[in-house]
This record gives structure tokens, C-alpha cells and sequence, in this order.
């Protein structure tokens, strides 16, 4: 919110409406259509001096991360050529007519929402020197529960946040649609994927699938005469996004040893998928206590959410939820690096469950021998498991019966921590979202809220290009002014309980109001300011005022969560004060 009232502003003060301008800001899992086809027209470096990743999140020197953000861009789109030839060696391409992906790739301007958990405890422990429990602990625990916590990510594909995307017949090439998914999975599991995707997508004619054959006049006469409609996707953000590599045989990234991060990047670079200055891309990642001033992990799988209330707030809860599961399993001893084997086979066959329901594919194929003990546990609870025809050795899993699994193993192995954490209406929601997810899950509502102004009830219903469109007009203008909505009914809900602070006990609090709004209330103010502020409309001074109170708001998060966090350090040893105070200063522990 403050990032919009700000951006309001300035379009005021610098008179940008006068020239017919208008910055915004506002929350989309995709880049702009007519950016991807202008990234089809221009080299990458010119791309790269075009447009630039502005996320300094974290960051204190912003030409080091735009000179980062550069590398990215150069090895990404790289890297996704190097996947064409993974496509042929997987027997996906089956001759030597492909259509080559731009050198220029988009996909760093979709990387996502993150959402970094931490736990007071563990960073108490970092801090204290606890000789039980250092750097070598940390990563051990962290890796085990990062392989146990990526069983259940397909509770929040597509559930919780989204990314709907269509796709239309001429966009079917293997080696564009997969995106980085080479890089990601087995060959194996992407040979069944993209079977199972072909499948689905209506690509059909008198029985036989159909795939693009490369000149465009060609596949658009094709999708015309045979009626080819293509597909349309829960989650294509995933899928054009470099979500998570996949180890390689001598470097497993999770094994729980110290530096396999930084020995898988030097494998993957001398492969030309990665870099190792780059940040290790994975969907699940430590937060180390040395690096970052806490001990946690971060959510790197989220894309769009409806809402922020209603799909932020339980997501983030069930992550909180999964993660702590993963803690009590290894503290029980029902959980080690032995039962999830460090292998790349048993990586994809885990993820391919995600990203399968990315796509909205719905069977996956496990080895019915397979060595993952946490995996067999969950499939142990599914229903409508079978054996497979197509593939012997297999057993066809149908991914919502998976996802009703994984519920009922957390109300089974997670009870204490449900009643704990009072996530008992956060656990029934998500029931609710499974059962009915074309009106409860973010799909769901994303797609209805896409349609909600044409006269069509589906997506495959209107060509790629008018859906994309759409979506990016409903970003961009309904599904901002909710954000905003949800923001104003935070910030009244905080000036409140200010107001009432400052009232009773807190005279600086008291004169701080009083010198932002003199002789007014702040609860009214917001009240009163919140439908001109949604529109657009709010004036200058109002803008100044609403700004000047949210900063007021959240100067006060900062002290109270600062004062929590120096009771915890109230005990340390002195030779910890620094480090101590390094985390209250960066890290955003909960």
C-alpha cells in the first residue's frame, strides 16, 4: 500500500497526468504480452537495457544488483537454449525442425511472491554459540526439512496463488512451452509430462495429438481448419520460470552438508545451466543464521494471490504449519536423510507432483519400488492408486487424491500443531478449496475474475492472446483496487488500535498523530479517504497525509517487534551483542 499511495503521489507532484502519463503499481505473474512479443523482436542486450528487474529488495547497493540481475538475465536466457538439446536427448524432439527460443528470455520479471518464515528459537540458539547446535546443524535439519516440506507444495498450486495462462495450438513447440523444465526433471518424468499434457490440451484430431510444425501460416491454418484451441494453464509462471534446478549425481543440493549449494553450482555451470555468483534457484530455500542474521526458510513457489487476506494469510499459515511437521518428524526420529535418498531420480519424481498440478495435469506416475520412505508414506493414504499400464513398475496417482492425502496426513501428524497454532478454520478452508476449487481456489477466482466483463465462461472459450490481454487488464485495474481495498482495512484496523495507544499510554505516540493530522482523527481520515485513494482521486495533500500515517504505522511494527526481539537477546552472552543486533536490524523474524 505504501508502494502505491507513493507512486500516487508522485504522479501529482511531478504533473505526470499533465502529459498524458501514469506510473502504477500492481501485483501480475506475467510480463506484458506486447513486452514478450517486442522480447521477440530485439536482441538481449538490448532487452536488457530496456527493461531491468527493479527488485532492490535486500539490496544496499543498487548498481551491484542491477549488475546481478544482468547476469541472470544473460545465463537464463542461455540456459534455456542449452534445454532444446535435453528435449532431443529425452526423445521429445524427434528431429532436427525446432523453433529456437530468443536469446533474449523474459522470465526474471516473473519470478514470483516470497515469503521467508523464521524461528526465534533456532536464531537464539545461532547466536548463543550453542555448541549443539551450529552452522553444520543448521544445514543438516534445514536440508532435510526443505526434502520433507517440497512433498506437500502441491497443496498450494494453484489453491492459494496462481498464474492462469492460454496457450494457443501454434504455442505447443516442446522446446517454448517446457520452458526450463528440462533442467528441472528427469527425463523420465518430463517424457510423462509432456505426454499427459499433449493429452490434455485440445490438440486432438479424429484421435491423432497434433504439434505445431513451425511457420506460423502453417499452424494458424491447422488451428483454424482442424479447430485446435491449445490449452490454458492453472500455473504457467512455473513453468517459464527457472523454479528450481535439479542436483546433479555428485552434487545433491539438500544431502546436509556444508557448501553442496555452492559445489551443485559449479556442476550446473560447467553445464551451462547456471552461474555460481547466482543465487541458488530452488523452491524451498535455508535462510542461514551466517548469511541472512536468522535461522529460516523462504517460500519460492507462490505466484499471484486473489487475496490478501483471504489467500496470503492461510498460506502463509500452512507453510508455517508443513515446516514445523517437517521440525517434529526429524525430532521423532521418523525422518532422515536415509529415508528421502539424495538422488536426482528421487528429486523429480517428488517435483514433477508439482509441477504437474502447475499444469493441470491430472495423474502422475511413481516407481512403485521407489526408495523415498516420505513419499510411499503419503501414497500409503491416497486412494485410487493403481498400477500403471503404460508404464510397468509404475502406479498412476491422480494428483487431487494426492492432495487430499497430504491433508489427511497433516490432520493425522500435525493434530498438536494445528490446536497450537489454532489453524483449525485454515485447515478446513483448504478442504473446501480442494473440493470446490472452480469458486474456492485462487484459479478460481483469478479466472472469474479475468471473465467476469466478456460474455465466455471458460478460457479455451477465447483465443491466447484476447485471455492474456484480459488478464493483464484485470491486473492492472480491478484485482489492484482489491489489493488496495484489503490494504485501507489493515491500515484502519492498525490506526485503531494506535489511537487507542496513544490515548492511554503513549505521549510521543499521541504527539506524532497530532503533528501528522492536527485537530483530525486518524481512523476517520483513512476511512473518510479510502474510496478518492482506490480511484485514483485522492488529492496531494491527502496523499501526504495517508503517507505520512502509514510510515507512522509502521515505525511503531518496527519498534514492538524489535523490543520482542531484544527480550530474547536480554540473556546473551556479551560476546553475542553484535550478532544479535545485526538480526534486529535485517532480519524479519517471526
Amino acid at each position: 500500500m505504501l508502494s502505491q499511495l507513493l507512486v500516487m503521489y508522485a504522479n501529482r507532484r511531478l504533473g505526470l497526468g499533465e502529459s498524458g502519463q501514469q506510473a502504477m503499481v500492481y501485483f501480475a505473474p506475467h510480463p506484458p504480452v506486447r513486452q514478450k512479443q517486442l522480447n521477440d523482436c530485439i536482441s538481449d542486450a538490448f532487452y536488457r537495457d530496456l527493461f531491468m528487474s527493479p527488485c532492490l529488495s535486500g539490496w544496499d547497493n543498487g548498481e551491484a544488483k542491477h549488475d546481478y540481475m544482468k547476469l541472470c538475465h544473460q545465463v537464463l536466457s542461455r540456459s534455456q537454449l542449452n534445454a532444446v538439446a535435453k528435449l532431443r536427448e529425452a526423445g521429445i524432439i524427434a528431429n532436427n525442425l525446432v523453433v529456437l527460443p530468443e536469446l533474449s528470455n523474459i522470465s526474471l520479471a516473473n519470478n514470483g511472491t516470497h515469503v521467508s518464515l523464521g524461528s526465534r528459537k533456532l536464531t537464539e540458539a545461532m547466536r548463543a554459540g550453542h555448541p549443539g547446535f551450529g552452522c553444520a546443524e543448521e544445514k543438516l535439519i534445514g536440508d532435510l526439512t526443505i526434502k520433507i516440506v517440497e512433498h506437500f507444495l502441491p497443496l498450494f498450486v494453484g489453491t492459494y496463488s496462481a498464474a492462469p495462462y492460454r496457450l494457443d495450438f501454434a504455442d505447443f513447440h516442446p522446446e517454448k512451452v517446457l520452458g526450463f523444465l528440462p533442467h528441472e526433471l528427469d527425463y523420465t518424468h518430463l517424457r510423462m509430462i509432456w505426454r499427459r499434457w499433449r493429452k490434455k490440451a485440445d490438440l486432438n484430431f479424429f484421435g491423432y495429438r497434433l504439434t505445431p510444425f513451425g511457420p506460423q501460416w502453417i499452424d494458424r491454418l491447422l488451428s483454424t481448419v482442424f479447430r485446435l484451441r491449445g490449452d490454458w494453464v492453472a500455473d504457467f509462471r512455473l513453468i517459464d520460470y527457472l523454479a528450481s534446478v535439479m542436483s546433479t549425481e555428485r552434487s545433491p543440493a539438500f544431502d546436509g552438508s556444508l557448501g553442496s549449494g555452492e559445489r551443485l553450482k559449479r556442476d550446473l555451470a560447467d553445464l551451462g545451466i547456471f552461474d555460481s555468483k547466482m543465487s541458488l534457484y530452488v523452491l524451498y530455500r535455508l535462510r542461514e543464521f551466517d548469511k541472512m542474521g536468522y535461522t529460516g526458510f523462504e517460500g519460492r513457489y507462490y505466484s499471484l494471490f486473489e487475496s490478501l487476506s483471504e489467500d496470503l494469510v492461510p498460506a502463509v499459515g500452512l507453510q508455517a504449519l508443513i515446516t514445523a511437521l517437517a521440525f517434529k518428524y526429524q525430532a521423532q526420529g521418523r525422518m532422515t536423510h536415509a529415508h528421502i535418498p539424495d538422488e536426482p531420480f528421487i528429486e523429480s519424481e517428488r517435483r514433477q507432483i508439482f509441477f504437474g498440478a502447475a499444469i493441470g495435469i491430472p495423474t502422475f506416475f511413481v516407481r512403485r519400488n521407489t526408495t523415498n520412505e516420505c513419499l510411499r508414506t503419503i501414497l500409503a493414504r491416497t486412494k485410487r492408486t493403481r498400477a500403471s499400464r503404460r508404464y510397468p513398475g509404475y502406479l498412476r496417482v491422480h494428483n487431487e487424491d494426492y492432495q487430499r492425502a497430504l491433508v489427511e496426513t497433516l490432520l493425522e501428524d500435525a493434530a498438536d500443531l494445528i490446536e497450537m497454532f489454532g489453524l483449525q478454520e485454515m485447515l478446513a478452508d483448504l478442504k473446501a478449496r480442494l473440493d470446490d476449487p472452480a469458486d474456492r481456489s485462487a484459479t478460481g477466482k483469478l479466472v472469474r475474475g479475468i471473465l467476469a466483463d466478456g460474455k465466455v465462461r471458460s478460457p479455451m472459450q477465447l483465443p491466447a492472446e484476447d485471455f492474456n490481454m484480459q488478464a493483464e487488464h484485470y491486473y492492472r485495474d480491478k484485482l489492484r483496487r482489491r489489493h488496495l481495498a484489503e490494504a485501507f482495512e489493515f491500515l484502519i484496523e492498525d490506526l485503531r488500535a494506535l489511537e487507542l495507544e496513544a490515548m492511554h499510554f503513549d505521549g510521543r505516540l499521541k504527539q506524532a498523530l497530532h503533528d501528522c493530522l492536527p485537530n483530525r482523527g486518524a481512523t476517520q481520515l483513512a476511512i473518510e479517504l479510502q474510496a478518492c485513494a482506490i480511484a485514483g482521486d485522492a488529492s496531494e495533500e491527502e496523499l501526504r497525509r495517508l503517507i505520512n500515517l502509514m510510515l507512522l504505522s509502521i515505525h511503531q511494527d518496527l519498534q514492538a517487534s524489535e523490543k520482542m526481539l531484544a527480550m530474547d537477546n536480554r540473556n546473551l552472552p556479551e560476546r553475542n551483542q553484535h550478532a544479535g543486533s545485526h538480526a534486529i536490524n535485517t532480519a524479519p523474524v517471526c
